[in-house]
């Protein structure tokens, strides 16, 4: 009889072992992944304190400009500062009827539209060229176009400002382009070999065998898949030309571009004048990406909403 009850006993205390180790175990395993939980969060969150701070630091001096371009001047240099104020358009009307912004503003249209035809015309085909060929000093050919952007712009401007001279293309919209066009190639270059990179041969291999020579497989296969690629290349070519102020003064004298026309006519200007030069100067650039958003959002795999 005892021998019977102490094996009842002993399965009961086995049992009661084995459950008190489950449980532990159990808890051990509920504590290491809530570890990694927490760090994940952590991680989160702090990728979003990142994320806002960037933010803040593009949208709030856009916020400042617009706020102050249509603010009257005693609120621009009162203190304290007001969170709503008094809206005036006088000075932005002022600005806008001043001689020479809306000449000044064509030709930075007409600068940045052919700086982004020139750069995409000759960068996308040398992209293409460095994705699909191989050929003697390829790598080579490629750090120099790299390396062209260590040019600062004055080694680069004056040199073609006397080359433009001789050839009779100074102080014209197109001679400025090509200068901006030299900035804006090695972006377009680099960008259109990266994109053609992504894009598989396999698909212009297919193309070749239905009939379609290099060209056409190019303009029906690869060119829809890198369009958002070309675009962006674009908005690169498009930026630069707009924001680039040394080669248009020194390079323009009666074609002036905005940006050279506000350096050199505004420099003394009240500080209200130059804050509506602003806005005038980043209204257009903005309405330009926002025409092109849908092209930039499949390349970054946003849905275009």
């Amino acid at each position: 009889m005892k021998s019977s009850s102490s094996e009842a006993v002993m399965p009961s205390s086995l049992s009661s072992r084995a459950s008190a180790s489950l449980a532990d175990s159990s808890s051990q395993l509920a504590q290491t992944a809530h570890k990694p939980r927490r760090n994940d969060m952590a991680w989160r969150w702090l990728f979003r304190a990142g994320v806002s701070i960037l933010v803040l630091w593009v949208l709030v001096p856009i916020a400042l400009l617009m706020l102050n371009s249509v603010s009257t001047p005693e609120q621009i240099t009162g203190w304290p500062k007001t969170l709503t104020p008094a809206l005036s358009f006088e000075t932005l009307d002022f600005f806008w009827h001043y001689q020479g912004v809306i000449s000044a503003l064509g030709n930075s249209l007409l600068a940045a539209v052919f700086t982004m035809v020139i750069a995409i015309v000759l960068g996308a085909p040398a992209g293409y060229a460095l994705a699909r060929f191989v050929f003697p000093g390829m790598n080579a050919y490629r750090m120099i176009i790299i390396l062209s952007r260590a040019f600062p712009m004055p080694l680069l401007a004056l040199p073609l400002a006397v080359i433009f001279i001789q050839v009779g293309i100074d102080d014209s919209i197109l001679g400025l382009a090509m200068v901006h066009a030299t900035l804006a190639l090695p972006f377009a270059v680099l960008i259109t070999s990266s994109l053609f990179m992504g894009i598989p041969v396999e698909l212009e291999e297919a193309a070749w065998l239905m009939g379609c020579n290099r060209w056409q497989a190019f303009r029906r296969v690869v060119l829809p898949l890198a369009a958002p690629g070309i675009t962006a290349s674009a908005v690169f070519a498009f930026v630069i030309s707009w924001n680039e102020v040394f080669a248009s003064a020194i390079l323009t004298v009666e074609n002036r571009t905005l940006t050279a026309f506000l350096v050199q006519s505004l420099s003394e200007s009240p500080a209200e004048i130059k804050y509506a030069g602003g806005l005038i100067l980043v209204v257009p650039a903005l309405l330009f990406l926002f025409a092109i958003r849908k092209y930039l959002f499949s390349m970054w795999g946003i849905s275009n909403r």
